[in-house]
C-alpha cells in the first residue's frame, strides 16, 4: 500500500463547511495533511483531481448484506459510487442471535430471506453459523469476512425475540423472565460493538401474520431502551408503516413515549416522501417538530429514490405485502410447473380477479395497470415494452389479473413486470436534506436483488438535486457523510480530517450518472446453481479509498481489494474538525 497525495481537487470536507482547494496527502491509513500545493514525498503516488470533488467516503445506512456479504464478498457495485461504509442489522432482520433449537434458527433465516428476497438455502448454506449470540456472530463474521467497505450491524429485535422465547415469538407477549434474557442478548451485542438495536412495526409475512415484534408489549420495548441507555453510542431504530396501512403516526406516539426519561437515540422511518403518502406527513412532521423542540434525541430516515418493483414468480414479497395472497400462492409454489398450472387454472383466475378486486390496497402495482410495464419477456415471445393496461386493450382480455397471467404465460414463468416509480413529494425530500435530525441515503442495498439495485441511488443527490440547483454539493455530500457519521456515531468517519481513517472518494460531477439496471448472472439460486441479480456499471469514481487503499479505480475498476473492518459506535462521539 503506497502513500497517495490526492492533488489539485475541490475539498468537500463532509461538514456544510465551503468547499475549497485542497491537496490531500495519505499516509497508510489515515488523512496525514490537507492543505495547498503539497509537495509529492519519495515513493508517493499522486492522484490528478483536477476538475474533481475530494470527499469523504459515503456510507450506506441502511442495507442488508448480512447474508449475501458471505458470498457475493466484491458488494458490487458499491465500490464504484464512493461507497466506503455499511451499516447492515436493519428492520429487525439478523442473523444473531439464534437458539439452539435449528427449527427456530431457520424460522429467523425464513422471515429474513422472504422480507428481503435473500435466497433461503444460500443462506442456510453459505453462512457457518457458528455462534449463538450476537458477540460470536461478530467474531465469526470479523474472522471469516473480508470485503471492500467497513461494516457495521445493528442486532435485530425479531432474533432476539425467537432467541429467547421460540416460535412462541410470533403469538404472546413475553414473561419477565424472557424480557431479562432479551436483555442480555441486548447488552451482550452491544458490549461486543452492534449499533444498537432495530425492530420493526412494519411488515406481514407471506401468511398474513405480523413479524413477532409486534407481540412485544411496552414493558418488553421499555426494558431493551434501557439496555441502550446504559450502551453509549448505541441506536435503536424503529421502522414504522408509512407505506401499507398508514399508521406510522400512532407507532410514533408510542415511542416518544416509551422512550421518555431515557438518553437514547431513536431512529424512525419516517416522514414519507411518496405523492401517495402525503395524508400523514403533516401529523408525523409535526410530532418530528415537537420531539427536536423538547431536546428528544429522534431522528427520521427518510429515502430520496422511488421504489421502482419488478414483479417476480421467482420469489417476491410484492404480492402478500400488497394484500395479494392469491398471486403469492404463484410466487410460493415449490416448482415451474406448478406455478404455470396455478396460472391456466380457471380457478385460481377467478380468485385472482377478486383479490385484485377488493383485497390489494390501492397504491399497490396490481391496481395500477397504467403503471406496469411487461418489460422482460424469458422468451422473447412478447409483446415487450407497452403497459398492462396496453396489453389489455391489444388482447381483449377484460381484467388485469387474467393479463397479466396471459402474458407471463405467454412469455414463460421468469418473465418480470416492472413497476414505474411512484411520484415522489420533493418539496419535503429537500426539507429533509437540510432537516438535523434525519438520516438520508437510505437504499436497501443487497436485498431484493431480483426487484431493484439499490446500490448506486446515492448518486441522485449529486446527478439530479445538485445537477438541477434544488441542493449544494455541500449538502448532497454531508447527507451521506458528516450527517450520517454522527448519526451512528462513527468516530472518524464521515469527515475528511487529518488524523481521520482515509475513507475518500474523488469524483468529476461531469462523469458521474446512477448508471441504468442490467443483470447479472452471480447469484446462488438455492438449488446448487446461479441466477441473476440487478447491478449497475459504476457511476464511476475516480478513485475509491478505504482505509487508505484504493478499492475502485475509474481506469481499472474495482481493484479486488478488501480493507474493510468492523466499525463500532463510539460511547462519547465527537465530530470531527476539518483542517484549515
Amino acid at each position: 500500500m503506497a502513500d497517495i497525495l490526492i492533488r489539485g481537487g475541490t475539498v468537500v470536507d463532509g461538514t456544510l463547511r465551503p468547499a475549497r482547494k485542497a491537496d490531500v496527502r495519505v499516509a497508510g491509513t489515515t488523512v496525514a495533511e490537507i492543505g495547498s500545493d503539497l509537495e509529492a514525498k519519495p515513493g508517493e503516488r499522486v492522484v490528478d483531481a483536477t476538475g474533481c470533488y475530494v470527499t469523504p467516503g459515503f456510507i450506506e445506512p441502511h442495507t442488508h448484506y448480512d447474508a449475501t456479504m458471505w458470498w457475493q464478498d466484491d458488494l458490487n457495485p458499491l465500490p464504484g459510487y464512493g461507497a466506503t461504509t455499511i451499516v447492515m442489522g436493519n428492520c429487525g432482520f439478523s442473523a444473531a442471535p439464534i437458539s439452539d433449537d435449528e427449527t427456530v434458527r431457520n424460522e429467523i433465516v425464513g422471515i429474513f430471506a422472504f422480507f428481503e428476497d435473500i435466497d433461503k438455502q444460500a443462506f442456510v448454506n453459505e453462512l457457518p453459523w457458528d455462534w449463538r449470540k450476537w458477540s460470536e456472530y461478530k467474531a465469526s463474521m470479523t474472522k471469516n469476512v473480508r470485503i471492500p467497505l467497513n461494516y457495521a450491524a445493528f442486532v435485530g429485535h425479531i432474533a432476539i425475540r425467537l432467541a429467547a422465547m421460540g416460535m412462541d415469538a410470533w403469538t404472546r407477549a413475553a414473561t419477565d423472565e424472557e424480557i431479562a434474557r432479551m436483555c442480555e442478548l441486548l447488552d451482550d451485542a452491544c458490549k461486543a460493538g452492534a449499533m444498537g438495536l432495530s425492530t420493526n412495526q412494519l411488515d406481514f409475512d407471506g401468511d398474513d401474520r405480523p413479524v413477532p415484534t409486534f407481540a412485544a408489549e411496552d414493558k418488553e420495548f421499555r426494558a431493551l431502551l434501557e439496555v441502550l441507555s446504559r450502551n453509549p453510542g448505541t441506536v435503536c431504530q424503529i421502522v414504522m408503516d408509512t407505506f401499507i396501512r398508514l399508521n406510522c403516526p400512532v407507532t410514533l406516539a408510542r415511542f416518544a413515549r416509551l422512550a421518555e426519561g431515557l438518553d437514547v437515540r431513536i431512529q424512525w422511518a419516517g416522514i414519507p416522501t411518496l405523492d401517495f403518502q402525503k395524508p400523514i406527513v403533516p401529523d408525523l412532521q409535526k410530532q418530528h417538530d415537537a420531539l427536536k423542540a423538547e431536546g428528544r434525541d429522534f431522528w427520521t430516515a427518510y429515502t430520496h429514490v422511488s421504489p421502482t418493483n419488478t414483479l417476480s414468480l421467482t420469489k417476491s414479497l410484492i404480492f402478500a405485502q400488497s394484500g395479494d395472497f392469491v398471486w403469492h400462492e404463484v410466487v410460493a409454489a415449490d416448482s415451474w410447473a406448478e406455478k404455470e398450472r396455478l396460472l391456466a387454472d380457471p380457478d385460481w383466475r377467478a380468485r385472482a380477479r377478486e383479490s385484485w378486486d377488493t383485497k390489494a390496497w390501492a397504491h399497490a402495482p396490481m391496481s395500477n395497470p397504467d403503471r406496469l410495464l411487461l418489460r422482460n419477456s424469458d422468451n422473447g415471445v412478447g409483446p415487450m415494452n407497452l403497459t398492462l393496461s396496453d396489453y389489455m386493450k391489444m388482447t381483449g382480455i377484460a381484467h388485469r389479473s387474467d393479463a397479466m397471467a396471459d402474458w407471463i404465460l405467454r412469455n414463460g414463468i421468469k418473465s418480470t413486470v416492472h413497476m414505474a416509480p411512484y411520484p415522489m413529494n420533493e418539496e419535503v425530500i429537500v426539507q429533509l436534506i437540510r432537516d438535523p435530525r434525519s438520516v438520508g441515503n437510505v437504499s436497501d442495498a443487497g436485498a431484493h436483488a431480483q426487484m431493484f439495485c439499490g446500490p448506486g441511488e446515492n448518486m441522485l443527490l449529486f446527478t439530479y438535486y445538485v445537477r438541477q440547483g434544488k441542493i449544494t454539493i455541500e449538502e448532497a455530500v454531508h447527507v451521506q457523510t458528516g450527517k450520517l457519521a454522527e448519526h451512528f456515531n462513527l468516530q472518524g468517519r464521515g469527515v475528511l480530517a487529518v488524523g481521520n481513517p482515509a475513507d475518500i472518494t474523488v469524483f468529476n460531477m461531469d462523469e458521474i450518472e446512477r448508471r441504468e439496471e442490467r443483470k447479472i448472472f452471480d447469484a446462488p439460486d438455492g438449488m446448487g446453481g446461479i441466477t441473476w441479480r440487478y447491478t449497475r456499471d459504476p457511476a464511476p469514481m475516480r478513485l475509491t479509498l478505504v482505509n487508505g487503499t484504493p478499492t475502485f479505480e475509474k481506469d481499472g475498476g474495482a481493484t479486488g481489494t478488501r480493507p474493510g473492518e468492523f466499525l463500532a459506535p463510539a460511547p462519547a462521539f465527537e465530530y470531527a474538525v476539518a483542517a484549515e
